[in-house]
């Protein structure tokens, strides 16, 4: 299996684990960077992410055109991707989301902040970005490298960005940690917002989330989740190979 081949056949588990784990519905969407080519990434045609299959897999260039002429409907927000991308050359792999745990972080002032060990690698800043602010009343969607490019600027040099009134964006060094990332960001969301329910809440500070935000991205811990994950969703067989 050549590089390529299995960067395609990753799309495809990554998609089928968001989806398992409940962080994207018929919506949401999860690419990876070229593996031979740092100007271009990998995304699947528009379709729901469970559905996902090798020949959905398309490649873009960071503008978000497809490359050699593929001609079917592409995902509208494919330029959150090629943004993040253009804008953090270290970033490999992009999860975005409508995950419902963390649309009140989206919308409130009460800030969304790692309370949980293994969340803590979301990190200390999680800047919420409205798209009002530059482009005015739209439908919400990002639809254009302008807006793009100021969603990523908003993301900074953070793992991950909220989008008021819509859903996340993360980053991630490896297709693996960016699948850990979207898929403790609820989990920690649901938990933070129980925690508010009770009373005062002990966020994790900062020493302790920069302890466990310093795990590389090549973690025996970080495939172990990954496998996991996949057994789970049913990508045993892509993971071995047998298929």
């Amino acid at each position: 299996m050549t590089d390529l081949e299995r960067a395609v056949r990753d799309v495809v588990i990554a998609n089928r684990i968001l989806a398992n784990e409940g962080v994207v519905d018929a919506y949401g969407h999860v690419s990876v960077r070229h593996p031979g080519d740092p100007t271009r990434f990998l995304l699947s045609r528009s379709l729901a992410p469970a559905l996902v299959e090798r020949g959905d897999v398309v490649e873009f260039d960071l503008e978000g055109k497809a490359v050699g002429g593929d001609g079917r409907p592409p995902y509208l927000e494919r330029f959150i991707h090629g943004a993040i991308y253009e804008a953090r050359p270290e970033v490999q792999a992009v999860v975005h989301a409508h995950a419902e745990a963390v649309l009140p972080y989206t919308i409130s002032t009460t800030p969304l902040r790692p309370v949980v060990h293994m969340a803590s690698f979301i990190g200390a800043r999680i800047p919420v970005w409205d798209i009002r602010d530059s482009f005015g009343d739209t439908n919400l969607l990002v639809v254009n490298m302008a807006q793009g490019r100021d969603l990523a600027r908003g993301l900074g040099g953070e793992r991950v960005v909220l989008m008021r009134g819509h859903g996340f964006s993360a980053a991630g060094r490896s297709l693996p940690e960016a699948i850990r990332i979207a898929v403790y960001l609820p989990l920690n969301a649901r938990v933070l917002s129980e925690a508010l329910r009770l009373g005062e809440v002990k966020p994790l500070s900062r020493g302790e989330i920069e302890a466990h935000a310093s795990m590389r991205p090549d973690e025996p811990s970080m495939y172990r989740a990954w496998e996991y994950w996949a057994a789970r969703a049913g990508c045993r067989d892509l993971l071995t190979g047998r298929t």
